[in-house]
């Protein structure tokens, strides 16, 4: 398998849209190390004159925002996304999504596929339950391990 522009393309806009700032892929020997301009360390040009005040050209520090509302209630289990990419609910465009609020999961159930360089994985609920949350939009960018959907364990 090589890497086409468009793979790549489409690996560069999968990471802008999440809050990662680095990623890097191995593939049948051809390596890819991508990284966003603000995580590189920040060197001036030239050292200011002796007129010249210095700057800081780093980032500005802010809090992260967490992505992810807290649970609604407590004890909920948590159906996390296996890899980065683009969470799909539904098998195909117009169909009913695999789960919605109130579907019954066992370990087994498929509950999306996640889509990364135009290869789909499915992403199964790992728990039994039933879906109270829903967290991620269809066509979402999602992160590695960021929470999809929330459950309430069956008793």
């Amino acid at each position: 398998m090589t890497l086409t522009a468009k793979d790549v393309a489409e690996i560069l806009r999968i990471l802008e849209e999440s809050s990662f700032d680095e990623l890097s892929l191995e593939m049948d020997g051809v390596k890819l190390k991508l990284q966003r301009e603000s995580a590189l360390p920040q060197v001036p040009d030239r050292a200011p004159g002796a007129n010249e005040i210095p700057t800081s050209t780093a980032p500005p520090s802010s809090p992260l925002q967490p992505r992810v509302k807290p649970p609604s209630e407590p004890g909920l289990l948590e159906i996390t996304a296996p890899l980065l990419g683009v969470f799909y609910a539904a098998p195909k465009p117009g169909e009913p999504p695999f789960v919605e609020l109130g579907s019954k999961v066992v370990e087994e159930t498929m509950v999306g596929i996640i889509e990364v360089m135009k290869l789909m994985h499915t992403v199964r609920a790992g728990v039994k339950g039933e879906v109270v949350e829903i967290l991620v939009k269809n066509g979402a960018a999602v992160e590695y391990d960021e929470v999809l959907m929330r459950v309430r364990a069956e008793a």
